[in-house]
C-alpha cells in the first residue's frame, strides 16, 4: 500500500505493517502491560522477621511474672514490626515480543485506516523554539499530535515539551499506549521506513 505525504508525494509501505487487521484484544492487553510496567510498587514496611534486632529471648519463659516474650522484636513491641506488613509488588505482566510486535502492527495500521496518521517529509524546526513548532503545527491544523523522527532531534523535544498535548519522539521510544494517546500521529518518512524494518 501506499501512504500520502503532506507534500503529495506516496511512500511505499509494506501491507504486512501498515495494513494489518485491528486486534482489540491484544492492544488491550500489551498497553494495560505496559501501564502496569509503570506502576513503582515501591510501598512496603518492616515484618518482624525484617526488623534488625531481637535474635535473643528477653527473659526466660517462666518465674519472672512477667509475659512470656520471644523477641523484642513483636509487633506489640515498642520498634518492632508491623503485623500485617505490606511488601514491594511487581505490577509488570509478561508480554512476548511476538505479541508486542503484532499489537504495535494492529496500532499503525489502524491508524492509517482512521486517518489520524499523517507523514511528512521532515519537521523544520531549525531553532529550540515553541514558536516554530506551533507555526507548523497551525499549518497542520493539529494541537494533539504525536510526533516521530528517525533519531533525536534536540531541537524539536526542546520547541515541543511546552506543549501539554504535544509528544516528540524517535521511532525507539514509540508504544501502543503512546500511539493511541495522541488524536494526531505525525511520522517522518525517514520514521515510517525504520517501523516497517522493525515491525516486518
Amino acid at each position: 500500500m501506499e501512504l500520502q505525504s503532506k507534500s503529495g508525494a506516496s511512500v511505499a509501505v509494506s501491507d504486512a505493517v501498515f495494513a494489518a487487521p485491528y486486534n482489540e484484544t491484544l492492544v488491550h492487553q500489551v498497553v494495560t502491560s505496559y501501564l502496569a510496567a509503570a506502576r513503582s510498587g515501591n510501598s512496603a514496611q518492616k515484618n518482624r522477621a525484617a526488623v534488625s534486632g531481637g535474635g535473643a529471648k528477653p527473659w526466660r519463659q517462666k518465674g519472672t511474672g512477667r509475659a512470656r516474650a520471644g523477641t523484642i522484636r513483636s509487633p506489640i513491641w515498642r520498634a518492632g514490626g508491623v503485623t500485617f506488613a505490606s511488601s514491594k509488588r511487581d505490577y509488570s505482566k509478561k508480554v512476548n515480543k511476538k505479541m508486542y510486535r503484532a499489537a504495535m502492527r494492529s496500532v499503525v495500521s489502524e491508524l492509517a485506516r482512521s486517518g489520524r496518521l499523517t507523514v511528512v517529509d521532515s519537521v523544520p524546526v531549525s531553532e529550540p523554539k515553541s514558536s516554530q513548532l506551533r507555526a507548523i503545527m497551525k499549518d497542520w491544523d493539529m494541537s494533539d499530535v504525536l510526533i516521530i523522527d528517525s533519531g533525536i532531534n534536540d531541537n524539536l523535544y526542546l520547541a515541543g515539551r511546552n506543549f501539554p498535548l504535544v509528544t516528540t519522539t524517535d521511532v525507539q521510544g514509540i508504544n501502543p499506549w503512546l500511539m493511541l494517546k495522541h488524536k494526531h500521529v505525525v511520522m517522518t518518512e525517514a520514521a515510517v521506513k525504520q517501523i516497517e524494518e522493525r515491525l516486518s
